[in-house]
This record gives structure tokens, C-alpha cells and sequence, in this order.
């Protein structure tokens, strides 16, 4: 009975692949560094419930996915209740990134300055992923691979232990749409699973089917499902590429439906029937019809050629031309002659190009079920991969108090796993307001943003590095850091809010409320000053006309010395007669002001004052940040 079930032992690997048409359940343990498959099950989608490897029918997928688990619950006797699964590869974004490192001086390089440098390009990558017209959808890292180091501008393998001062990387990033990720997540909550690992789908297919003892020569798997053909690529002992193309097995289902006016159902079943004298069927108006199986090859014949190109142009794209070998795997790869055709698409030897299946033996084996198929391929090198840690995720890490998001192969950092559950490099670094720039009475003026908040970053409640790695069990708790705020002034911050003269902002008057923005001129015009009270008299004087300057003016054509920071500074006659101001020697107080994170202090005398303060000789003048 169920409820004498006991729960999934800890050692047994449950792995769903969701694929276009059908779920395909695998579970087994490992033993002898192996994978025995204990159960396999399979169930094709009622309708057409994804399309083109994305979900689009949550409730019907995650109601086959639970039929699938429960007949292999019956079959094994427990509770199946963490499930390992993997992404489609629709929708992958692959962008390069570069990224540079200036030692202060000539110094061993270390893990912990490759693993910045490497973190630099990929954050260079997302942004350049963020610029295109995606740039509002959230993306998870997937994985990168480096494609090039330079030490002291000389190229190299590798940069561990080696002696230098510039460094620069390059990377190749990809990323997923959040969406295909975030729905795969849906399905499996609803069909009562919790998501113990979770990686790509090529990703998968490849450890199934070319093992990464393989992996020197320069190796191709293209994985042809239903709705799209996911494309791996390696050489070197790494996988340097993925890929997809949307041309697949439903294409030549479709084939099939047009030219025979059958339904979607109908074409599936006749494409397995190529074998057959006679083929018969019933079309669209209700009529039986029959046609020799030989023809439906011929009719499939145009889509296969067409499948055969859009691999061969996919993989010589990212390859740069045709590989060693190919591996065709997925339900697509059995459509009879497309192995040929592929051969022939890419100019290769057709001993060169294989069916996959005759790799599993390295990773899996069953005493029950005949494994070899190329249909296999990624339901298998999911359990596969999860349970000989093939890749990062096959263990659970919490995120915040939620198990985390996983995609990488190989060691995982911090940051790795931040970007894969959607956090970008602003996140972690933050951004400093936007600056102000305004030109006062022809002097420019730059006022800086506010700097940003910085993120709170712990690993098992320690203060972590974004390059600290992470293994299993552990427990990340992360908040974000806040962007500062930009740096806003109104004409009277600059000109002080008892300013009594006239202002024009951009040739029009303003008020000393109006905020400024970036590129804003401002011109003023000397302040009115009140007369002097008349000394008492017994008949009234009369008025005194006004002169031509204030009485605070000095004559024209003298130099003035005044004390800045508490040195002695000559400032030379200006040409025009004009008096000098607070703002003339902001480019002799030494301030940086690029590096500067907070207003500053301004004083004349003792007094603060605004930058319009006109100078005079012997004037105490202090400008300096307000937190050295």
C-alpha cells in the first residue's frame, strides 16, 4: 500500500527530462562509480502542452509529470519526492566579455585575482547582454567559458603562479531567459517535487553521451528533440559552446500533416511506420486512406535535408568549421537517412557521424532495461549527472533561507551562484548616483552622486567574498546593494538662497527653487545692495546716484592674494577687470574631485559661504571634503 511507502533514500537519483513531447522519468544509484537505472518510465503529452521546449501548459505537463513519478513510485516502493531535472536550451544567450586587472606591481598571481578577473568579464557580459533589446527581462548565468588570458599583453594557457602585473581575460557567457527557468520550477511544485538539481539540457546530454575523458578531441552532440536541436561543443578536454536551432522533429511531423491532411497524432505514428508496405491512415475529411511506407520516406525527405543544414551551419558557426566527430541523439536523431545527410551537410566522413547510445555503458548500466537509445541521452545524463557530481548542482545550497538555482559544472563561487538566481553585478557592487554637471557664469561645475550602499554578503554567517567557493550545505544569505542617489542642487544651493540679483538658467529666468540639471547654464547678475542709511541731518540730502559697482568691489586690474587652506595664493588681474569668486579656485584646492563621495566645505572668513562668494585680498578661504 502507498502509505506503507517508505521516503526516497538519500542515495536514490530521481530525473524527469520535460521534454516537447513526452516526460521521460529515470531513477537508479550509483555503484562502482556507475549509475544503475532501476526504473524508467515514459508518458507523451495529451496535447501539444510545450512548444519549442518551453512550457506552456503548467497544469498539463505537471499532471504527466506526476503520472510518470507515481508509476515509479509503485515500481520501486517509496516516495519519490526530490527530482533532478534540466532547462531547455530554447532561448540561450551567449555574449563575450573582457575584463583587465592593473597590479600595483609585479606579483604572483593567485585564485583568488583570477577568480576577480574572471568575475570582471562575465559582469562585462551581462551588461553587454543588458543592452540589447532584452534588456528588461532577467536572465540566470548558465555558465562561461575563459577564451583567452593575457599577462603583461602576452597570451597564456593558464595564470596560476605566474609572475606579472596587467592581467586581462576574456569570456564566453550564457545565459537563460528567467522565464524558462522560473516555469520548469512551477511544474515541478505542482506536481509535488522539490528541484534537488537543476542544469541545461545540453549540458546533461553531453555527459551521457561523450564523457569528459572524450573531451580532448573536438566533439559535437546535437541533441534533436521535438521542438528544438540543442548543440554542445567541445575540445580541449572543456565544452567551449552551446547552441540551438528551432528546426527539429516537429518539422517533419508538420512534413507529414501537409502533405497527407492529418493530424498532429496521425504524423507521429506514420513516421515510425517507414519500414511498412502499406501505411494506412485516416485524413481530415474522415476518408481512410493507405500509402506505401516508402513514400512517407520520400516525403520526409526535403524536411530531413533542411533538419541536416541548420545543424551543420549551427555547429560550423560556433566550431568554425566541421568537428573530428558528431553525435546525433534525441528522438530526431532515428528519422532514417538524416545521419547521412548531416554527413553530407557538413562534409564529413559518414563514419564520422553516430547515432549516441554506444557511450552510456561508461556512466550507466541497467540489469532490466536496454539503454542504448538515442532518445535516452538526456534523461539519462541528468541522473548520470547528478549523481556522479558531474556538475555543481547536484547538491542543495541554500540562497536567503530557499534553496538556490544551480546550472554550473566544476567548482562554484559566490558570485557564480548569485548571477545564476538572477542578481546582476550592480547587486553586488551597487551604483553611485548620477553627477551633475552645470556651468556657473561660464565656470563649469561637476557635484558627484551619492556612493551606493554596499551589499551584506555572508557564507554560514560569515562575512564572504564574492570569490569565496561554496560546497554543499552551505547557506548563503544575501541583500543587495542600493544605489546612491544622484546628485540634485537648485540655483540657490549654488548661489547661496539670499541672493538678490537676477538668474538665468538656459537664457530664462529662474527661481532660486528650480533644480538643475546635467548640462544647465546659469549666468547671474551682481546682487543689489540696499544704500547706506543717510546720516541725520536737518534737511534730507538728496540721493546719491548709483554707482557702477557695488561697494564691495575692488578696483580693476589689480591681483588679489588670499589664503586658500591656509596657504598664501596670488591670483593674477583677470583681463576683463572681472573680481574673482569661491569657484575660481576650486581647481587649485587638489581635490579629486572624481574620487570624491561627499559635499564639500566651503568658508570664507570662518563662514560658510556659496560658490558665488566674491573674494577679496587677505580673505580666509577653506575648501575641502566635508569627510576627509
Amino acid at each position: 500500500m502507498a502509505q506503507d511507502w517508505k521516503e526516497q533514500p538519500q542515495e536514490l537519483i530521481f530525473a524527469l527530462d520535460i521534454g516537447t513531447r513526452s516526460i521521460i522519468g529515470v531513477a537508479g544509484q550509483v555503484v562502482d562509480e556507475r549509475l544503475e537505472v532501476l526504473s524508467m518510465e515514459k508518458e507523451e503529452h495529451g496535447r501539444r502542452a510545450m512548444l519549442d521546449g518551453q512550457i506552456e501548459d503548467i497544469e498539463q505537463v505537471a499532471k504527466v509529470a506526476r503520472r510518470v513519478t507515481s508509476r515509479m513510485e509503485a515500481r520501486l516502493g517509496c516516495h519519490l519526492r526530490r527530482v533532478c531535472v534540466a532547462a531547455a536550451g530554447r532561448a540561450l544567450r551567449t555574449e563575450r566579455g573582457r575584463y583587465a586587472i592593473d597590479l600595483p606591481q609585479v606579483t604572483r598571481i593567485t585564485s583568488e585575482v583570477i577568480s576577480q578577473l574572471e568575475s570582471g568579464a562575465v559582469a562585462d557580459a551581462e551588461t553587454r547582454l543588458g543592452e540589447g533589446p532584452d534588456a528588461q527581462k532577467r536572465s540566470y548565468l548558465v555558465g562561461y567559458t575563459v577564451s583567452s588570458y593575457l599577462l603583461d599583453h602576452y597570451p597564456l594557457t593558464s595564470l596560476k603562479d605566474h609572475n606579472g602585473q596587467q592581467l586581462e581575460a576574456e569570456v564566453v557567457a550564457t545565459f537563460l531567459p528567467s522565464e524558462v527557468v522560473e516555469s520548469l520550477y512551477t511544474v515541478m511544485e505542482t506536481a509535488g517535487l522539490e528541484v534537488a538539481s537543476l542544469t541545461l539540457e545540453p549540458i546533461a546530454a553531453l555527459n551521457a553521451v561523450i564523457p569528459s575523458g572524450l573531451r580532448l578531441l573536438n566533439l559535437v552532440l546535437a541533441d534533436i528533440g521535438a521542438g528544438t536541436s540543442d548543440i554542445a561543443i567541445c575540445r580541449d578536454g572543456a565544452v567551449v559552446g552551446y547552441t540551438m536551432a528551432t528546426v527539429a522533429g516537429d518539422e517533419i511531423t508538420e512534413a507529414l500533416m501537409r502533405r497527407y491532411l492529418i493530424d498532429f497524432a496521425t504524423a507521429e505514428r506514420m513516421k515510425t511506420q517507414l519500414d511498412e508496405p502499406t501505411v494506412t491512415y485516416r485524413d481530415v475529411l474522415g476518408l481512410e486512406q493507405s500509402v506505401p511506407g516508402e513514400e512517407i520516406g520520400e516525403t520526409l525527405q526535403d524536411a530531413a535535408r533542411l533538419l541536416a543544414q541548420e545543424i551543420a551551419q549551427r555547429v560550423t558557426g560556433i566550431n568554425g568549421g566541421a568537428p573530428s566527430a558528431l553525435f546525433l541523439a534525441g528522438g530526431g536523431s532515428k528519422l532514417r537517412g538524416l545521419r547521412e545527410l548531416v554527413a553530407q551537410a557538413l562534409e564529413m566522413d559518414q563514419r564520422r557521424v553516430a547515432l549516441a547510445g554506444n557511450n552510456y555503458e561508461i556512466s550507466a548500466f541497467s540489469k532490466e532495461y536496454e539503454l542504448n537509445d538515442p532518445e535516452y541521452a538526456t534523461p539519462l545524463g541528468i541522473a548520470v549527472s547528478a549523481g556522479l557530481g558531474l556538475i555543481s548542482d547536484s547538491y542543495r545550497i541554500l540562497l536567503n533561507g530557499h534553496t538556490a538555482k544551480l546550472f554550473r559544472s566544476g567548482t562554484l563561487t559566490v558570485l557564480d551562484l548569485l548571477m545564476m538566481n538572477g542578481y546582476g553585478s550592480a547587486d553586488l557592487v551597487g551604483r553611485t548616483g548620477r553627477s551633475l554637471s552645470v556651468t556657473v557664469d561660464g565656470q563649469r561645475m561637476t557635484f558627484h552622486g551619492q556612493s551606493a550602499m554596499p551589499c551584506t554578503l555572508k557564507l554560514n554567517g560569515q562575512e564572504a567574498a564574492p570569490s569565496a567557493l561554496v560546497y554543499a550545505g552551505d547557506s548563503i544569505e544575501f541583500i543587495p546593494a542600493v544605489a546612491g542617489a544622484s546628485a540634485q542642487k537648485t540655483v540657490g544651493d549654488l548661489l547661496g538662497f539670499d541672493h538678490q540679483g537676477g538668474v538665468l538658467v538656459n537664457g530664462k529666468p529662474a527661481r532660486l527653487d528650480t533644480v538643475l540639471r546635467s548640462g544647465d547654464q546659469v549666468l547671474t547678475s551682481a546682487p543689489v545692495e540696499p544704500e547706506a542709511e543717510p546720516v541725520s541731518e536737518p534737511e534730507p540730502e538728496p540721493a546719491l546716484q548709483p554707482e557702477a559697482a557695488p561697494p564691495s568691489s575692488r578696483p580693476a586690474g589689480r591681483p588679489v592674494c588670499v589664503y586658500l587652506n591656509g596657504a598664501a595664493l596670488v591670483l593674477p588681474a583677470k583681463a576683463d577687470g572681472s573680481p574673482y569668486y569661491l569657484m575660481d579656485l576650486l581647481d587649485r584646492s587638489g581635490i579629486d574631485f572624481d574620487q570624491l563621495s561627499g559635499p564639500l566645505v566651503l568658508q570664507v572668513n570662518g563662514t560658510d559661504c556659496p560658490f558665488t562668494q566674491e573674494l577679496r585680498s587677505n580673505d580666509q578661504v577653506t575648501i575641502r571634503p566635508s569627510n576627509p
